[in-house]
């Protein structure tokens, strides 16, 4: 949701319409809390030129290290590309991240078409 520097307001919207909270079991309340945590810490992050790196390997990777239960991440690239796509288009760093993640996790879109209809 902030890969590309900013948060649209059709994001949120598509949390709303996909009903993610219930998904991922957090209250709307303490997501949007957690989501300004992160902003925070990302800002705190800040490069000594005042850019912040939202696309730091090393960061990425601890984050993508937290989900280990393949559900868990095939849910979580659905999401994400669902979330990205929603403002009408999918930003070079949005799409960087997409593949970066699925690659990471051994993920295809055949998988997520595959596994989540299932489902």
């Amino acid at each position: 949701m902030v890969t590309d520097g900013h948060m649209d307001e059709r994001e949120l919207d598509t949390l709303e319409k996909l009903h993610v909270y219930e998904l991922i079991g957090l209250p709307r309340k303490r997501f949007l809390t957690i989501l300004t945590e992160l902003c925070d810490a990302f800002a705190d992050a800040e490069r000594e030129d005042g850019s912040i790196a939202l696309l730091d390997k090393e960061r990425v990777d601890d984050y993508l290290s937290l989900v280990t239960d393949r559900t868990k991440r095939l849910l979580t690239c659905a999401l994400a590309l669902d979330v990205c796509k929603s403002d009408g288009s999918i930003g070079d760093a949005e799409m960087a991240l997409l593949r970066y993640m699925m690659g990471s996790w051994r993920i295809s879109l055949d998988d997520l078409e595959a596994e989540l209809i299932r489902r």
